[in-house]
């Protein structure tokens, strides 16, 4: 699924590398599919962060692991985006191009707030200066962390109500501020996607994956909510939100299906990587001449690259990362072991000290 949606994303990402607008694309009859696929990936991510969720003993894993999962990655394909490929395309002297503040704020990336430029770099093709359109979601990935811890905080797995809660309160609030924003019209104001709405994805996979022992795996369910997204996007002013619901069943329904397993993709996923380097990807492709200025061709030779450099991403730089979830699990250990003495509960360092015994650490 994920490799599928990332797939997408660079697809969708040509009309915009091509032609500098990718608007006519989200007003044809393809409009359902393409507001579909990252709401999709919100919703399939908070499915299975939710399982994360469950098992962590405290915050400081769950945060820790989150932490190493998107990261490291991210952080590498900034730094090479600025350090590389910026230094290959830009048209300014490298002595001009590295002391620039464009260039500096490029770097801030890696803090979650996002710069899309780099000076000099793309500034002929026809989504001039962009260098990473996708990373925009990243600020709203965090988000979606922060609102999963606050729900960790109030025991949502062993309250599973709360997360509906969250989730009505958070579609109704960013319905509303949307509305108040665009008026009634709001369903046709020129975006692709809110990412408030993204956010209300995430929570509602947590919802999906609390109550899994609930809802049916049912194909005909499957075709009813896959006409309850249709009708949503073509017929509502505020199709985007009324959507979600059969969007979460449609994803979650794909998601356990479970077919076989390509060979070369069992025990990696390559998603995280195809989405951080696919648009870089485009818009080189179109700087270097005519073959990566034809929508299909730049499509097709932009999948095959980022595959090779997501594949680069998580062999050298994410499975590396994810080593790192036994010094977080020490960590943890660490802390419960200090929390237990701090509130005398000598009971619970037994229990620590007999699972700790058990792993051998």
């Amino acid at each position: 699924m994920r490799i599928i949606l990332s797939v997408l994303v660079v697809w969708i990402h040509t009309a915009r590398v091509v032609y500098g607008d990718d608007l006519f694309l989200w007003q044809s009859e393809l409009r359902p599919l393409l507001k579909s696929v990252l709401p999709m990936f919100f919703i399939l991510s908070g499915f299975l962060v939710a399982g994360s969720l469950e098992r962590s003993r405290t915050l400081l894993s769950f945060l820790g692991n989150r932490f190493i999962r998107i990261y490291p990655a991210l952080a590498v394909e900034v730094f090479l985006s600025a350090l590389v490929l910026g230094a290959v395309f830009t048209s300014l002297d490298l002595s001009v191009y590295f002391v620039d503040a464009e260039f500096w704020r490029y770097l801030v990336n890696v803090t979650g707030h996002i710069h899309f430029s780099l000076p000099g770099v793309f500034s002929a093709n026809p989504d001039g200066g962009t260098v990473n359109i996708q990373l925009w979601t990243v600020p709203y990935e965090l988000e979606c962390y922060i609102a999963i811890a606050l729900l960790f905080l109030l025991g949502v797995v062993k309250r599973r109500v709360l997360s509906v809660a969250a989730v009505i309160a958070c579609t109704l609030f960013y319905g509303l501020v949307r509305y108040w924003r665009h008026g009634p019209d709001w369903a046709d104001f020129p975006t692709t996607m809110s990412g408030n709405l993204l956010i209300c994805g995430f929570l509602l996979g947590i919802v999906f994956y609390l109550y899994r022992d609930r809802i049916r795996w049912d194909p005909r369910l499957f075709v009813l909510a896959c006409a309850s997204v249709l009708y949503a996007y073509w017929n509502t002013s505020f199709g985007d939100f009324l959507a979600l619901p059969g969007l979460a069943y449609v994803t979650v329904f794909l998601g356990i299906c479970s077919p076989r397993k390509l060979a070369v993709l069992k025990g990696a996923d390559y998603s995280y990587g195809i989405f951080l380097y696919g648009y870089p990807i485009q818009q080189a492709l179109y700087a270097m001449g005519p073959v990566g200025q034809t929508w299909f061709l730049n499509g097709f030779l932009a999948c095959a690259l980022s595959a090779v450099f997501a594949a680069f991403s998580w062999h050298l730089v994410e499975k590396p990362a994810l080593r790192l979830k036994s010094r977080i699990i020490g960590l943890e250990d660490r802390w419960i072991r200090l929390r237990a003495v701090i509130l005398g509960d000598a009971p619970g360092q037994q229990v620590i000290a007999r699972e700790v015994a058990v792993r051998g650490d």
